[in-house]
């Protein structure tokens, strides 16, 4: 069994978003919803949680908790101007400071507690007090930029851990694989002139946002060939991931070398969820777990963490959530997927799979 950490705390779960309608702010034509709101809601991730209670999974990990993010810790991302008017807003109720990011009162106090999970999530598996380590974040971090937050994230959760370690001398290369659905361009934006961090993202092509994503941004300057973006069509499934990983993305982790992997962890590509169109299941997510785990004992001495960032369905989140825990732990405790036999059986026939093939030979190619 592997010492894997899990990190959660109940207010992040009270974080609250504004009046919306799905992605709509309620107004002029978009009715208001019953149960109103942004997708992301903290029920995908409280449910998650609680499936590992009732399966026993909770019971073999090491149940865990951290303290906020410093300001000095937030201030090696974000500007100060941008954490003062985030502040300043948060104690005045609530409101919004870029593109579907609304926050309540105490907003930036429980991002502040996201990212600090992460930052001790990774600060625990660099120290070796755990093997491997999940933070269960919210609200998630991979779309924010320095001073311009956007797609339900307020602040850079990994890029704050990866600063908070770097500053504390516990390493120095570090590897962001980012299977969100949505493209992370806020981790991208932030390493994107950096050598010293390899930022990968598959993703949905031209989901959100729909201007960022594209295979040919690589980097610049010193970062030039240290970014890699995968965009891969709507309706790519389980087979289409397991091969773009292994012929794009970890053969770049391999040759980068990382101290550490970190995983932004969206399970958004899921069939279910309402904000992607992709066909993925419980069981890609354990495949792709099992193959970045078997590439971390080669590379890095396991050291691998997830950071939890989207993923809107709250009836199958937790199941793919606890397939990733599985792998990640060594347990022997498993939950069947619900939606097992359905999305075997829906997954894309031969002439799709073989037409997103070739693309990932392309890719493959420039690289």
């Amino acid at each position: 069994m592997a010492r894997t950490g899990f990190y959660s705390d109940e207010r992040t779960f009270w974080h609250s978003g504004g009046n919306y309608a799905s992605m709509l702010p309620v107004g002029g034509l978009v009715q208001p919803m019953v149960n109103g709101g942004l997708p992301e809601t903290p029920e995908s991730k409280r449910r998650f949680r609680n499936l590992l209670d009732v399966t026993g999974l909770s019971k073999e990990l090491r149940m865990l908790g951290a303290e906020p993010a410093t300001r000095e810790d937030l201030l090696r991302v974000h500007p100060d101007s941008y954490l003062s008017e985030f502040k300043r807003l948060s104690d005045a109720g609530g409101g919004e400071l870029g593109r579907r990011t609304p926050f309540g009162p105490g907003g930036y106090e429980i991002a502040a507690l996201s990212a600090g999970m992460a930052k001790e999530a990774v600060r625990a598996v660099l120290k070796g007090d755990l093997d491997n380590a999940y933070s269960l974040s919210r609200p998630p971090g991979h779309h924010c930029l320095p001073d311009w937050p956007n797609g339900f994230c307020l602040l850079a959760n990994i890029a704050i851990a990866i600063e908070a370690a770097r500053a504390e001398g516990l390493a120095k290369r570090f590897a962001v694989l980012d299977w969100d659905v949505h493209h992370g361009n806020g981790t991208e934006a932030i390493f994107y002139d950096r050598d010293d961090v390899l930022t990968i993202s598959v993703h949905q092509d031209r989901n959100y946002p729909i201007d960022t994503g594209s295979f040919a941004d690589r980097g610049r300057g010193a970062g030039a060939g240290f970014n890699l973006n995968v965009p891969l069509p709507a309706g790519s499934g389980h087979a289409i991931y397991l091969d773009a990983m292994e012929r794009l993305v970890l053969p770049s982790i391999r040759d980068f070398a990382p101290d550490i992997l970190i995983i932004a962890c969206g399970f958004d590509a899921a069939a279910v969820d309402p904000l992607g169109r992709m066909l993925c299941h419980m069981d890609s997510f354990r495949q792709m777990t099992r193959q970045v785990m078997d590439l971390t004992r080669d590379v890095c001495d396991g050291r691998l963490v997830m950071v939890h960032e989207g993923g809107y369905s709250e009836a199958y989140v937790p199941f793919c959530g606890h397939a990733v825990l599985e792998e990640m732990s060594g347990t022997k405790i498993t939950a069947a997927d619900p939606f097992g036999d359905i999305w075997t059986h829906r997954q894309p026939d031969a002439r799709f799979d073989a037409y997103v093939a070739s693309l990932v030979s392309e890719m493959a190619a420039a690289l």
